[in-house]
C-alpha cells in the first residue's frame, strides 16, 4: 500500500467511525466495522484506484459491515433493543449510508477516547486506535507489548465506554476544559513515546511522533483558539525538527550541544516558532506554551555557545510552578547547571531529592542518574560519574541510550 493510500485512510478514518457512531450510537461495534473498511479499502485501492470520493465508500462498506456485526450480536445475545437498532438502521431511509456527512467528528472521537472512564494506558491505545488509524499490532509493536496483550487492553477500553454510557457528543461548558485537558495530555504522551522510545533498538519511533503530530494537527483546527492546544502543536513541530540530528551515522545518540544543527528541519522550526509567537502573550500562559518557548529559544541558537540557558532556566522555573511533576523538576537542573555551572546543577539536584526524592521515582530515577553523572563528569568526579553512567543504562530498555551511556563511561575509565 502507498504512502498516499495509507495517508489518505488514516485522515478519513475518524470521520468514517463519526458518521458510523451517529447513526448507530454504538462506538464499540462501530470502530471494529471501520477497522475492516480500512482494510478492505488497502486491499482494493491500490490494484483499483482510489474512489471519486473515498469517503462515501468507506462509510458504505463500514456501513454494511456494522449490520453484520449488530445482527450477530442480536442473535448471540437476542436484545429487542438492539434488534430495534439494527432494523432502523436498515428500514429507514434517514438511517441508511448516504452521502459522506460534512460533519467533523474529530474533537467529539477524540474526547470519547480520553474518556475519564478510562485509565492513561487505554485512553492512549484506543485513541490510536480509533483516531489514528493504527492496527492493534502496530500498537503493539510500538509499546514493546504482545498483540494478544494489546488488543485484550482495547477491548477492554470499548467495554468500559459502554458500561460507562459514554455518548458520541460535544462537552459541556462544565468538563469542557477538563476533557481538552485529557485529550492532550494523551497526544503529548504519545508523541513523547515516539520521541524516544521506552525500549527497542531504535532510538525513536517515527509512526509515534508523526501520528502525534497528525493528531495534535487535526485538534488544533478543529479548536483554533485554544492555546494550549497551540502550545502543544508548536512543541511537537520544534521538538520533532531536531530529530534528524539526533542520531548519528553509525546509529549513536548524539546529545544536543553536539548535534549538527544544519540537519535541524528549517519548515518545521519556522512554523513551529510562528506557532508559539502567534500565543505567546495570549490570556495566562499554560505548560504547553512554556515548553514550546523553551523549545523555541534552543531552535533560536545558532550554535550551542548562543542559547539563552538562563531564561530556559527561568522558564523551567515558572513550568516548574505550574507543572510540579519530578521531569519538570530534572530538566530545570539541567537548565539551571548550563546556566550558572555544574555545582549549582547538582546542588540543586541534592535539594531535589531530599525534598520529592526524584533519585526513586520511577518517571525520573534512570534520568536522575544520568543527569548527575553528566554534572559530576563537568566537575572532574570521573570515577563517580562513570559508575552513575553505567547504573542508568542498566535502568534503561532502550539500545541506543544504553550504547551512549556505557560508551560515556568506558571514556572516564
Amino acid at each position: 500500500m502507498g504512502a498516499d493510500v495509507e495517508h489518505l485512510l488514516r485522515t478519513e478514518a475518524p470521520q468514517v467511525l463519526g458518521a458510523l457512531v451517529r447513526r448507530f450510537g454504538r462506538f464499540d461495534v462501530a470502530e471494529d466495522a471501520v477497522q475492516e473498511a480500512l482494510l478492505a479499502a488497502s486491499r482494493a485501492w491500490p490494484a483499483d484506484g482510489v474512489p471519486e470520493n473515498p469517503r462515501s465508500w468507506l462509510i458504505r462498506i463500514g456501513y454494511r459491515r456494522m449490520v453484520d456485526l449488530l445482527r450477530a450480536d442480536q442473535a448471540r445475545r437476542r436484545r429487542e433493543q438492539e434488534a430495534g437498532v439494527a432494523e432502523l438502521a436498515m428500514r429507514e431511509p434517514a438511517r441508511r449510508a448516504g452521502p459522506a456527512p460534512e460533519t467533523d467528528d474529530s474533537l467529539a472521537l477524540l474526547l470519547l477516547c480520553c474518556h475519564p472512564a478510562l485509565g492513561t494506558t487505554a485512553q492512549v491505545a484506543l485513541t490510536l486506535r480509533a483516531v489514528g488509524g493504527l492496527t492493534t499490532a502496530e500498537i503493539a509493536h510500538a509499546y514493546g507489548t504482545p498483540e494478544n496483550t494489546m488488543g485484550a487492553r482495547i477491548s477492554r477500553a470499548k467495554q468500559r465506554l459502554a458500561r460507562a454510557g459514554a455518548r458520541f457528543t460535544p462537552p459541556t461548558d462544565a468538563d469542557r476544559d477538563g476533557r481538552i485537558a485529557a485529550v492532550t495530555q494523551v497526544l503529548y504522551l504519545i508523541f513523547n513515546e515516539g520521541y524516544t522510545a521506552s525500549a527497542g533498538a531504535h532510538l525513536a519511533r517515527v509512526d509515534l511522533t508523526g501520528e502525534a503530530i497528525r493528531l495534535t494537527r487535526m485538534l488544533h483546527r478543529t479548536l483554533p483558539d485554544d492555546h494550549e492546544v497551540t502550545g502543544l502543536l508548536a512543541l511537537m513541530l520544534l521538538t520533532e525538527a531536531r530529530r534528524p540530528a539526533r542520531v548519528g551515522g553509525h546509529d549513536e545518540l548524539v546529545p544536543l550541544d553536539e548535534q549538527d544543527r544544519g540537519k535541524w528541519h528549517p519548515a518545521l522550526l519556522r512554523e513551529g516558532t510562528e506557532l508559539i509567537d502567534s500565543v505567546w502573550n495570549r490570556r495566562e500562559v499554560g505548560p504547553y506554551r512554556l515548553q514550546a518557548a523553551i523549545a523555541a529559544l534552543h531552535a533560536a541558537a545558532m550554535s550551542p555557545e548562543q542559547t539563552d540557558w538562563p531564561q530556559i532556566a527561568m522558564l523551567y522555573l515558572w513550568l516548574e510552578r505550574l507543572s510540579p511533576t519530578t521531569p519538570v523538576r530534572l530538566s530545570r537542573v539541567v537548565a539551571v547547571a548550563k546556566a550558572f555551572g555544574p555545582e549549582r546543577g547538582l546542588a540543586l539536584l541534592d535539594d531535589l531529592n531530599r525534598r520529592y526524592r526524584l533519585d526513586q521515582d520511577p518517571l525520573v530515577e534512570q534520568r536522575e542518574r544520568a543527569v548527575r553523572a553528566h554534572l559530576l563528569q563537568m566537575t572532574g568526579a570521573a570515577a563517580d560519574a562513570a559508575r552513575l553512567y553505567r547504573e542508568a543504562a542498566r535502568m534503561t530498555a532502550n539500545q541506543v541510550e544504553r550504547r551512549y551511556l556505557l560508551d560515556r563511561a568506558d571514556h572516564l575509565t
